[in-house]
């Protein structure tokens, strides 16, 4: 399985968001700089993050996005899911409606796909934004801030 540019990206610009959860809305343009993303396709991405829930926009001249709920009530998992569908190495293990094709009775890879889809979702859902604020702060890398 490998994700696209759409979830790592996506993936970036939340953790961003989270990064300043509880400042002000932040400008998509600022997240782009600082994410280093293009500003236009963060702002598709934003849309589908918008409609999963994960986002809310603040409209005004103090405007931007915010996460809709607390860094610690959102999962890698959903955001992954949102952008890039169900999780999945193969259509007939998907977690929605898997599609099943004439061997499904006696496929004997079919079990091993189903496990490495069930331990790729088990790591995504373990892991809040919240948790990858934490790994950042202790590592060094990003410091919270107003920017």
């Amino acid at each position: 399985m490998r994700l696209s540019t759409k979830g790592h990206y996506g993936l970036k610009a939340m953790f961003d968001l989270a990064m300043h959860y509880g400042a002000e809305p932040i400008p998509l343009k600022l997240v782009a700089e600082r994410q280093s993303l293009s500003e236009h396709y963060l702002e598709q991405l934003i849309a589908v993050l918008r409609k999963a829930g994960l986002v809310k926009s603040i409209r005004g001249a103090q405007g931007g996005y915010i996460l809709a709920r607390p860094p610690a009530e959102i999962k890698v998992g959903d955001v992954i899911r949102a952008l890039e569908g169900p999780i999945a190495p193969l259509d007939c293990v998907s977690e929605q409606e898997p599609t099943l094709c004439e061997k499904v009775d006696y496929c004997i890879s079919r079990d091993i796909w189903a496990k490495v889809r069930d331990s790729i979702a088990e790591v995504l859902d373990s892991i809040t934004l919240e948790d990858m604020c934490r790994e950042a702060e202790k590592a060094g890398q990003c410091h919270k801030s107003a920017d």
